[in-house]
């Protein structure tokens, strides 16, 4: 087989790049009105001090859109969904930040009402969970690429 018709088998389709582009354009919707919320909730609530909202839209355009945009390329040059680690990564990926998100908002939205429910260990445990699972999606998607590169 010579490598153009390899790399034409090998080639990732638009079933595998479509759903990573629409991830894209969801998490950089949801990262604009996580800004907008902010700015509006602290307004409205005459609020100065410190909240975890202020970090809902840099983590949703940070790890959902850039790194969506990062795993279209990766997606597109090493057919990164051939692997056995693809479908776990994407789990973990979007479960991890959907978690995560969901806590900074929960937490930050407390903090500006000012409840003491805020500081609750259970969100400090569930957001946690968060980051664990977008740490394991971080390690999924390496090996995937890995094996990519030595195939």
């Amino acid at each position: 087989m010579t490598n153009a018709t390899a790399s034409r088998t090998d080639a990732p389709t638009r079933a595998t790049l479509t759903p990573i582009y629409w991830g894209v354009v969801a998490y950089t919707a949801l990262g604009l009105l996580g800004g907008v919320y902010y700015r509006e909730l602290t307004k409205a609530h005459d609020y100065l001090g410190a909240t975890q909202l202020s970090v809902v839209h840099t983590h949703l355009l940070a790890l959902g859109t850039l790194l969506g945009l990062i795993l279209l390329g990766l997606e597109r040059a090493f057919a990164l969904s051939r692997t056995a680690q693809w479908k776990p990564f994407l789990v973990a990926y979007h479960a991890g930040l959907v978690v995560t998100v969901a806590m900074l908002t929960i937490k930050g939205t407390l903090q500006v009402l000012g409840s003491t429910a805020a500081s609750s260990p259970a969100i400090s445990g569930i957001s946690g969970l968060g980051h664990i699972l977008l740490t394991v999606s971080l390690v999924l998607l390496l090996m995937g690429l890995k094996k990519r590169l030595d195939a």
